[in-house]
């Protein structure tokens, strides 16, 4: 069995599969095989992703797959309703109206709160020593670091100032995750827990479905 994750990015093309599959693969009975498509920006994945999610599930092999998934950052994309403030408000409407957009009940969405690199914040042990005292200051509740600085703008000022480089969201975000604990992200991260939950419990319907 097998999962496609649509992402908007190179980092998430790079890191999101043996991220989740550290996970993942230790929960469920069968394995798990996870493939990411890079839409190469937001607005792309946000206009193509009802074409490009009914040529998977009714491809050659659909079977086999569990589901299409969705993953935007929630900073970034604009086309949110005018006057729609509350990080919960935007996250519920926003999977919605994606879901409803492809219309298929095989197509879920998700939204890392507010960028990928949150999930970093919340294990301050993953980085340098000049680096987690600052991480460390945000990581109960990494989710929390927000639009008006961003998890990767946070990093790149944190880098800046105590070591005098940038981040650089591909190299780093590469090595940083190989490190990281995704138990630790789910304990520190809500929306990350949602979205972790729901491809858990799509595998194992897939897999109860499969030995009917």
């Amino acid at each position: 069995m097998f999962l496609i994750i649509f992402v908007e990015g190179d980092t998430e093309d790079k890191v999101l599969t043996n991220f989740l599959a550290k996970w993942l693969n230790e929960k469920l009975p069968e394995k798990l095989i996870i493939r990411t498509v890079n839409f190469k920006g937001y607005a792309n994945l946000y206009k193509d992703a009802a074409l490009k999610a009914y040529m998977h599930l009714k491809g050659p092999r659909s079977k086999e797959l569990v589901a299409v998934v969705g993953l935007l950052d929630l900073y970034g994309p604009t086309f949110f309703p005018e006057g729609m403030d509350s990080v919960d408000e935007k996250y519920r409407w926003a999977k919605q109206h994606m879901e409803d957009k492809v219309g298929s009940p095989r197509y879920r969405q998700h939204f890392a709160v507010h960028e990928l690199e949150a999930w970093l914040l919340s294990d301050p042990s993953i980085f340098s020593a000049a680096i987690s005292r600052g991480v460390g200051k945000v990581a109960e509740t990494p989710e929390k670091v927000n639009f008006n600085q961003p998890p990767a703008k946070f990093l790149n000022n944190l880098y800046l100032e105590e070591i005098n480089k940038t981040y650089k969201k591909v190299t780093e975000g590469n090595r940083l995750f190989a490190k990281l604990n995704p138990e630790i992200v789910r304990e520190k991260c809500p929306y990350f827990k949602l979205f972790t939950d729901d491809i858990y419990n799509l595998a194992m319907e897939h897999i109860k479905n499969n030995k009917n």
